[in-house]
């Protein structure tokens, strides 16, 4: 729980063959390689962080590749509540250039239209029986593709006609494409904004609420991302409580990286500084 933040437990066979990790709300995830804890400890947790970045990623293809095959209702609650959120992110960015490339702004305005119909079928799935954890899934979808359907109705009064416009190009868009750097043939979710481009992280994210998406905290993204994909940082000013730590967080989430996050009161010395440094250049931060 320390090392992983949302990975509560692992499931041990009595071999002592590791074959899946739960939440701390329940969610079980069966690991796509299984794997035995072999040598020092440092090294089967390391193996562990590889193969859940690997396991994410297998289960955002099965889970896209399911998407058309099932009815959505039943969909949203076959799969984990990060895998549904990215690859609905994924099928939102491609019904959108679809739109835009066969219509223009007309499309646009139909593909608006099916988006607050598929609101509605998750509102009145939520309202219905659901276990806990099912619940707080589809509470973070609904927060996300309320935005996306906020998105759509701004971009078709814009009267956008293509993808390469800024008000589309500025938005955070997930593609599924064939992986530059990995195997032939093998593909990989990348997520865009603008120039810069990210690889889906596959940092387990758990069973976790997500933050109301506002104009300001897409103008934060859209800051953000641009500093990242430059090998810069960004540092978010304002007063106390007004949300520029869960606001870096919940970028983090959307691009599944993992998030660390530090004080630094009066009691921060020179040792605990170098604690910083030292995992900064392990990590290769």
């Amino acid at each position: 729980k320390k090392i992983f933040e949302c990975i509560y437990s692992v499931d041990f066979e009595e071999d002592l063959e590791i074959t899946a990790w739960n939440s701390s709300e329940g969610e079980k995830v069966p690991l796509e390689n299984p794997m035995y804890p072999k040598g020092n400890v440092e090294f089967w947790l390391g193996d562990i962080q590889s193969s859940m970045k690997g396991t994410v990623r297998h289960q955002v293809f099965l889970a896209w590749e399911d998407y058309p095959k099932t009815p959505r209702k039943e969909w949203v609650l076959k799969w984990g509540g990060q895998i549904v959120i990215a690859v609905g992110q994924i099928y939102w960015t491609k019904g959108a250039e679809d739109a835009l490339i066969s219509g223009g702004s007309v499309a646009l305005g139909e593909y608006a239209k099916k988006l607050s119909d598929q609101l509605m079928e998750l509102v009145y799935l939520v309202q219905g029986e659901l276990i806990v954890r099912e619940r707080i899934n589809l509470g973070a979808l609904i927060t996300i593709e309320l935005h996306g359907r906020d998105v759509m109705d701004n971009i078709y009064a814009a009267k956008i006609e293509k993808i390469t416009d800024f008000e589309w190009m500025s938005q955070l868009r997930y593609y599924w494409e064939e992986d530059p750097v990995g195997d032939m043939g093998s593909h990989h979710c990348f997520i865009k904004q603008v120039e810069s481009v990210f690889r889906y992280g596959g940092e387990y994210l758990g069973n976790t609420m997500r933050l109301v998406i506002t104009p300001l905290t897409d103008r934060i993204y859209l800051t953000l991302t641009g500093a990242l994909s430059m090998f810069l940082g960004g540092a978010p000013a304002g007063p106390a409580g007004t949300g520029k730590t869960e606001t870096t967080k919940d970028l983090a989430k959307a691009l599944a990286k993992q998030c660390v996050v530090f004080n630094c009161q009066e009691g921060l010395d020179f040792r605990a500084m170098a604690k910083f440094f030292k995992g900064l250049a392990m990590a290769g931060a």
